[in-house]
């Protein structure tokens, strides 16, 4: 199937690692330009140049923490000067820390939505009158599960990407008429970094090995198994291209069947 996203350029937020990365090498497989980002310029630019080598598309990786808005800003703007446009936005960030309401101080919640919702508002509004001017635009937000079926001991997570998931859903509406359509895709447990960092903590308060605490994981999970970057990546493609152009507002998760609802 062609996706159409060979002349395309795509931004993908928090793409060193993890699920951000494997969108951006899926989309450049698709022929998509990219303009990349991470905390460190060593690291995004190593990984800039891994995915170009690999695929022969132009990278352009940029050092901007998304949860602080001048960053976001120069991340955008230096896309624009070096490809003339964005047509793709993919949101992400990294999760915030793991634990229960008390645990955490109004800092800390503070930190959390500068992280999760402030910067996806933020990269919407700088990309969005491109794409309305244009006539067309994807934008992605990957959000969680726990938007759906809140996940115990990840309140920041719960109730910031649910947050995420109204923004969008209500601009959906609003930028439809214009060509341009807002989606949120939910992973679930899926082996990266981040899974991997929260298995070791959650087996080390239980005096498991993280081995042992991925596999109650599996067990709830109707495939009996997590899932691969990749597969969540591929969905991830489809939705910001041009075959899914009568597709917004959807909150799609990929997930094995975890998510217990009818819808």
């Amino acid at each position: 199937m062609d996706l159409g996203l060979a002349n395309k350029v795509a931004l993908v937020a928090a793409a060193s690692r993890g699920l951000g990365r494997a969108v951006a090498q899926e989309l450049a497989a698709e022929g998509a330009t990219l303009i990349i980002c991470s905390r460190r310029t060593e690291t995004i630019e190593s990984v800039a140049n891994d995915i170009k080598g690999a695929t022969g598309v132009d990278v352009l990786g940029v050092a901007a923490d998304v949860s602080n808005s001048s960053d976001v800003a120069r991340l955008v703007s230096t896309g624009v000067e070096r490809f003339g446009r964005i047509d793709i936005l993919v949101t992400n960030a990294g999760g915030p820390p793991a634990g229960q309401f008390e645990s955490f101080t109004i800092e800390q919640w503070e930190e959390a939505t500068r992280l999760l919702l402030h910067s996806a508002v933020e990269l919407a509004r700088h990309v969005l009158p491109g794409m309305k001017e244009r006539g067309w635009g994807r934008i992605l937000n990957i959000t969680s599960i726990a938007v759906k079926q809140p996940v115990d001991n990840l309140i920041l997570s719960n109730s910031l990407r649910a947050a995420v998931t109204g923004f969008a859903r209500t601009l959906a509406n609003e930028v439809a008429s214009s060509g341009v359509t807002v989606n949120n895709i939910m992973p679930g447990y899926t082996r990266t970094e981040r899974v991997e960092e929260l298995a070791r903590m959650m087996a080390e308060k239980q005096g498991i090995t993280p081995d042992e605490f991925i596999a109650r994981w599996e067990k709830e999970i109707p495939m009996r198994r997590i899932g691969k970057p990749r597969e969540f990546a591929a969905l991830a493609a489809f939705l910001v291209s041009e075959r899914a152009s009568y597709i917004t507002g959807v909150s799609i998760p990929v997930d094995g069947g975890w998510i217990k609802g009818l819808i």
